[in-house]
């Protein structure tokens, strides 16, 4: 296999799971009101569904790192599929938080299984098939994929919801069957040896991963900054995705479901821009530092405004714009980390990191979720706004590490480019880290789902 045909699989796989995932997010917090839920029970399923991903992060990492990635996304497939179906029985039994909570908790799992998977088999398969490119631009190309795939999922999944909120769910379940089948004819282990899991052997596998974990993750000062990041951003972001679903069709007066489908396939277009700006910007500076700071910057302001702004078509732009930065944040920290992970533990530092950010979106949908109640939403984007201002000094933190890792490939010799200032470059696939294990210095050098 050659890595245009590792890089094919890979868009095919991701885009068609993203596809089948993204019909529901336009419609989902219509789907649960509809369903009996209130604005705050909402997001405590929400919550509950992260907190799933959380508890079984690590648990999941192991089958990824043991079994393989393939099997590990497989699995993550049937469980999604069977959940999927479980929200729609929830609601036809009558909903109840409960009984939403339990679904949610086995999507969650579903999901855990996906995380950290799919990357870890892309970036090992790459390597072993003699790839010299650069992981970013493959990153923000397969982003560009899976955006276009949210941006028909979602539309999709609004004109579906108009007829019948169910329907998106019901479309997802029967998708999901087809990724399953791609996968299996195309997501094969390379670069990557199966070991035996045996769950006898859970409790010393679990310890090795959350050895492993802190070793490689935490202990390395750039991933753990990373991984706060993600705290801060993600515990605005997974709130906020959805609490604009009904405060938009207030603003606008209307309760047309196509209109949150709509407004979903824009955010999937504004993602998109952000995946090319990354190309774009990089030519320009090479430090991914500065591409993580300003749109932290810019993303943290458009966030503010969205509840300020007292107006459909003003709140509306302003979350694209915030929408836009994610796009450009979740690549280039993607291909940091990998830069710094070795390959036998990516699947793991990425499910850590998973986890690290899903405790901040635990705590901000259910915060966020409580004050939207009490309060309003509005009043949750200035908060939750102001909450992601903690952002920027942790990046700030990281660009003074000045690492290796920093750097974009390509860009040195660039006129005005940061790297044409003397940094040093990198292989795109070099995984040793900076520091090893052992080596005496705090500063040992590192994502989100």
């Amino acid at each position: 296999m050659t890595p245009q045909q590792v890089i094919r699989n890979y868009r095919a796989i991701a885009g068609l799971y993203t596809l089948s995932a993204s019909l529901i997010w336009g419609v989902n917090t219509l789907f649960l009101l509809e369903a009996g839920l209130d604005i705050l029970e909402v997001f405590i399923a929400n919550a509950t569904f992260t907190a799933s991903m959380a508890l079984f992060e690590i648990p999941t990492g192991v089958v990824a790192d043991t079994v393989g990635r393939r099997v590990s996304f497989l699995v993550s497939v049937v469980i999604v599929f069977a959940g999927t179906l479980g929200y729609v029985a929830a609601s036809a039994a009558g909903g109840g938080l409960f009984l939403f909570c339990a679904v949610s908790v086995l999507l969650g799992l579903g999901y855990t299984f996906y995380s950290g998977a799919v990357e870890a088999w892309l970036v090992d398969a790459l390597k072993a098939t003699g790839f010299d490119g650069q992981l970013d631009r493959v990153f923000a190309r397969g982003s560009m994929v899976t955006g276009a795939a949210m941006l028909v999922g979602t539309l999709g999944g609004g004109v579906l919801g108009s007829l019948n909120l169910a329907f998106p769910f019901l479309l997802r379940a029967l998708l999901m069957m087809i990724v399953f089948g791609l996968a299996w004819r195309t997501m094969h282990d390379l670069g990557f040896t199966p070991r035996t899991f045996r769950f006898s052997a859970l409790p010393a596998e679990m310890q090795s991963v959350g050895r492993a974990s802190m070793i490689y993750g935490w202990q390395k000062r750039s991933v753990r900054l990373l991984m706060i990041a993600s705290f801060f951003q993600w515990g605005f972001l997974s709130w906020g995705f959805y609490a604009w679903q009904p405060y938009f069709l207030d603003l606008l007066g209307h309760d047309a479901v196509w209109v949150a489908g709509v407004i979903a396939a824009l955010i999937a277009l504004s993602t998109i821009a952000g995946n090319t700006l990354v190309e774009r910007l990089a030519r320009y500076c090479g430090r991914r530092t500065t591409l993580l700071l300003w749109a932290a910057a810019i993303q943290t302001g458009a966030a503010i405004g969205v509840g300020l702004a007292g107006s459909f078509w003003l709140a509306v732009a302003l979350l694209l714009v915030v929408t836009s930065c994610m796009g450009v944040t979740v690549p280039v920290k993607q291909a940091y980390l990998h830069q710094v992970v070795p390959s036998e533990k990516r699947a793991t530092v990425i499910s850590f990191a998973s986890m690290i950010g899903g405790g901040g979106s635990v705590a901000g949908q259910v915060g966020l979720g409580y004050l939207a109640r009490v309060h309003s939403i509005p009043l949750g984007y200035i908060v939750g706004g102001l909450f992601t201002l903690g952002v920027l000094p942790v990046l700030g933190s990281l660009r003074a590490l000045s690492e290796p890792a920093d750097v974009i490939i390509g860009t040195a010799g660039r006129k005005g480019s940061c790297a044409a200032q003397g940094l040093p470059s990198v292989t795109s696939l070099d995984t040793t880290p900076a520091n090893p294990p052992g080596a005496g210095s705090h500063e040992m050098r590192s994502l989100d789902s």
